[in-house]
């Protein structure tokens, strides 16, 4: 069968009238359910929620006219739900399978929204959709479904898509292995995987998402006494265990420059990735930086754009994230502390391994500490980054002509800050297959933080580029 070309106008318009006719709305609804991600939710099974969601995205998919769609609620014992599809291949007997993959947990609330917004309170506003989860990730399956489904409503062939949305992503997809294990033999062959829950570094152009670092975190405790002590008596007779946490940091990272010093946390930058990192830079100018809310006379840690990218990218960073042992400042008494807490997150290298790094984190902290203070580092999480395989001239190709078809501009490539790590496992399960990873998370959409937005003019011409893709794919050999 000859392939139909594309008719890109018609395409995009059959897919943003479906955006506003259905999508918009589902989204609204998804945004009012408090799915939080089970770390976040302990009693998530109890609580219903994330059944809401789960629920929610089953019954708008079954009302898809795409043909041949199959649609299951797996579930596993003991484990979070993940919602599965399987659309035969059209006009297609080529035996290759597409793989879109995306999530419905949430984050939590978090502080900080703006008056008349809020997390559960969804507010459509100058084309943007705000509330948690709009953004990173309930729009994927949503997409998902009508980019293939503009495609079938053209006549376009393409190959067979299998889609898994699942439901503890941002816990660190903890069950997804053992659903990709079970589901594996109904997949079969999957040769492209399209990973929908990424960044966009504008909203000019469609992105694709080359490497994402990955996490070792956890929490260091320093303890110098069984209780707090007067520190007129105690000062200067014993030592302050925030000193001694302060000690062993430096360790870790130059404090006047925020540079990470052990060795074993930095890794060989690619070639291919500086290149593509200097060009998002000059696609991208001065949003690199000043898309963050910097207080006051706050300066970034680098002023070249270039360098700024693969500092965020391709090389490691220490965060303390949270601190236990401190009280509040009008309840601090002239106590000397007994002990103090802190949450480290150190973000890695796409290519190094992260329980290695843990391990190495723990020795570098514990290691003959200053005046022998009780000091433990407890490993509580970790997650090896990813580093996409060489692009096939057909992707690169591909992804380029539908962000001129439909964007109007050339396609941008780099990597992201961020840990997703489901991106390793599927790398891992998928070793032969090639990757697109892209999404809407653009400047100011805040994922994880007050006043996340989905920007769904963006979110409409990613979903036409997503059906473009799919149907080179399916002409590729």
């Amino acid at each position: 069968m000859d392939q139909v070309p594309i008719n890109p106008p018609s395409l995009l318009a059959t897919i943003s009238t479906q955006w506003d006719a259905e999508i918009v709305p589902q989204l609204t609804d998804y945004v009012r359910i408090p799915a939080k991600s089970p770390h976040f939710d302990p009693q998530w099974e109890a609580n219903g929620h994330i059944e809401r969601v789960i629920r929610l995205a089953e019954a708008w998919v079954k009302k898809q006219s795409v043909r041949g769609l199959e649609l299951e609620i797996v579930r596993l014992p003991g484990r979070t739900p993940l919602l599965y599809f399987n659309v035969p291949a059209q006009g297609k007997d080529n035996h290759r399978t597409v793989l879109l993959y995306g999530h419905l947990d949430k984050q939590p609330e978090m502080s900080g929204w703006r008056q008349g917004y809020g997390p559960w309170e969804p507010l459509f506003e100058n084309g943007k959709l705000y509330g948690r989860g709009s953004a990173d990730d309930g729009y994927a399956v949503f997409a998902a479904l009508s980019a293939i489904g503009a495609l079938q409503a053209q006549g376009i062939a393409h190959s067979r898509c299998v889609g898994m949305i699942e439901t503890c992503e941002e816990s660190g997809s903890y069950d997804l292995p053992a659903y990709l294990d079970a589901l594996a033999p109904r997949m079969g062959q999957v040769d492209f995987v399209v990973g929908l829950d990424s960044g966009c570094g504008d909203y000019e152009r469609m992105w694709d998402t080359t490497s994402l670092r990955g996490l070792a975190g956890g929490k260091l405790t320093v303890e110098v006494l069984t209780e707090g002590v007067h520190s007129g008596d105690a000062s200067g007779v014993v030592p302050s265990s925030f000193r001694i946490a302060r000690a062993l940091l430096d360790r870790v990272e130059d404090s006047a420059t925020g540079r990470v010093l052990t060795s074993e946390f930095h890794a060989t930058i690619p070639a291919e990735r500086v290149e593509q990192t200097k060009r998002a830079a000059e696609i991208l100018g001065d949003i690199v930086i000043t898309k963050y809310p910097f207080a006051g006379s706050t300066q970034p840690m680098v002023a070249n754009l270039g360098e700024a990218l693969l500092n965020r990218t391709w090389r490691p960073a220490l965060s303390i994230t949270g601190a236990e042992g401190l009280p509040p400042n009008d309840n601090a008494g002239n106590v000397l502390r007994p002990k103090t807490s802190l949450k480290l997150s150190l973000r890695l290298p796409p290519t190094v391994d992260a329980a290695q790094a843990a391990r190495t984190l723990k020795r570098v902290l514990e290691t003959d500490p200053p005046h022998g203070a009780t000091v433990h580092f407890e490993v509580e999480e970790g997650a090896t980054g990813w580093n996409a395989p060489p692009a096939a001239s057909w992707l690169t190709r591909a992804v380029n002509d539908a962000s001129v078809q439909f964007y109007g501009k050339p396609a941008g490539a780099m990597g992201e800050g961020g840990t997703i790590p489901f991106m390793a496992m599927l790398g891992r399960h998928f070793p032969a297959a090639q990757f697109l990873i892209t999404g809407v998370l653009g400047p100011h959409s805040n994922a994880h933080g007050p006043n996340e937005f989905l920007h769904v003019p963006y979110a409409k011409k990613l979903t036409a580029c997503v059906a473009s893709v799919i149907a080179a794919h399916g002409e590729s050999e």
